[in-house]
């Protein structure tokens, strides 16, 4: 497929899945239950953290959690005290269990307790020069285990010093930054432009991008997230995330191979 025929598929269906009617069998659905900043941060975290498996289940997981802290999460970080955690010992999404979740909570109320968004944890590390997230999602991922943690939890935030394609993360900030006509991201968040944004990166859209000609090879890490990202960036350089909307609704829900 020549690059302007491409061009015109994958902008097509781009705007086929970035449709509100996209967002209630999606994660991107729990923060969508909140008004309030803090709100959807940190409902937005949580959804992107457990987004692994099938997405009714972990949208089910997320509402499980959120009834745990009363469906108000901000308010719930900010004023719990540490042995009320313990309530949420029993929560389990696949290999994120209790220990876990404790450890983001008490992270959490360390940080509101300072900074009054969770944007300034990715912003902070980065600069309007910056290509991409890329220093954002270091930062974050030192700065979010600076205090005494389990080493099991390390598993569960991703950084690209591993070479981890930070599926999860990157559709996080994907959700807070970008900004969206049509309602499914937030765009929330002024201190990153969505042109820094990296294309969310899992085996679907892998396999999809490596069909398409967009990536050379189908493997799910932080290089060919990079490589696939550049190539969307020739095609949209102000918002080149928006094809993550193609490529997932192509993998995912047509199951294009």
């Amino acid at each position: 497929m020549k690059f302007l025929e491409l061009k015109r598929y994958l902008d097509a269906k781009a705007a086929q899945y970035d449709h509100p009617d996209f967002i209630a069998g999606d994660p991107v659905s729990i923060p969508h239950r909140f008004s309030q900043l803090q709100d959807i941060e940190i409902a937005g975290l949580f959804a992107a953290t457990l987004a692994w498996g099938n997405r009714t289940t972990i949208i089910n997981k997320c509402l499980e959690l959120l009834a745990m802290m009363d469906n108000a999460p901000y308010d719930y970080i900010r004023h719990h005290q540490p042995r009320e955690r313990l309530q949420l010992m029993p929560f389990c999404h696949r290999t994120f269990n209790g220990l876990d979740l404790l450890y983001f909570i008490e992270y959490l109320q360390h940080y509101y307790t300072n900074v009054t968004s969770l944007e300034f944890a990715f912003s902070g590390h980065m600069s309007p020069e910056d290509e991409t997230v890329e220093k954002g999602l270091i930062g974050f991922h030192k700065m979010f285990f600076a205090l005494e943690h389990p080493e099991r939890t390390r598993k569960h935030v991703s950084t690209p010093e591993k070479n981890s394609a930070c599926k999860r993360l990157n559709m996080y900030l994907r959700w807070m930054v970008r900004k969206d006509k049509n309602g499914v991201d937030f765009g929330l968040w002024q201190h990153i432009s969505p042109a820094q944004l990296v294309c969310p990166l899992d085996v679907h859209v892998a396999r999809v991008a490596t069909r398409l000609g967009l990536i050379s090879e189908n493997k799910s890490n932080w290089k060919t997230a990079l490589a696939l990202t550049e190539r969307l960036r020739e095609m949209d350089p102000e918002d080149p995330v928006k094809y993550d909307f193609a490529l997932f609704g192509l993998g995912v829900v047509e199951k294009y191979v």
